[in-house]
């Protein structure tokens, strides 16, 4: 059963960054649209980004666009997300997930058509 897994959260103080990887063992990852999800405590999960498998497309979810980047290395079955300017609203255990339904990725934050979601990895804002 294929399973991502996370790595790279921690706690950090407001306006600090991170980095988070997700990899995927034997899992073909160019071959899909792999998000990046996050659910806090008490909420619903929500898309955070998106990559494409089909060209250099993403999506990033509302107003994260501008302090959140998505990349991936297909060769090292890697998908990275940079969170710059931590806000003391992004705080969650963030994920990652192959859309089993398409190569690019969808123009709206859907949490369905995804799978091998991993256990995640907690980010901490605080001060």
């Amino acid at each position: 059963q294929v399973q991502f897994v996370e790595s790279g959260g921690g706690l950090v103080q407001p306006g600090e960054s991170l980095t988070l990887s997700c990899a995927a063992p034997g899992l073909i990852l160019r071959d899909y649209a792999i998000g990046w999800f996050r659910q806090a405590p008490g909420k619903e999960r929500e898309m955070v980004s998106c990559s494409s498998a089909s060209d250099s497309t993403t999506y990033y979810a509302g107003s994260l666009k501008g302090r959140f980047t998505i990349s991936r290395d297909n060769a090292k079955s890697t998908v990275y997300l940079q969170m710059n300017n931590l806000k003391p609203d992004d705080p969650a255990v963030y994920c990652c997930a192959a859309n089993l339904m398409r190569r690019r990725c969808p123009g709206t934050p859907i949490t369905y058509e995804y799978d091998y979601w991993g256990q995640g990895t907690q980010v901490t804002v605080s001060s």
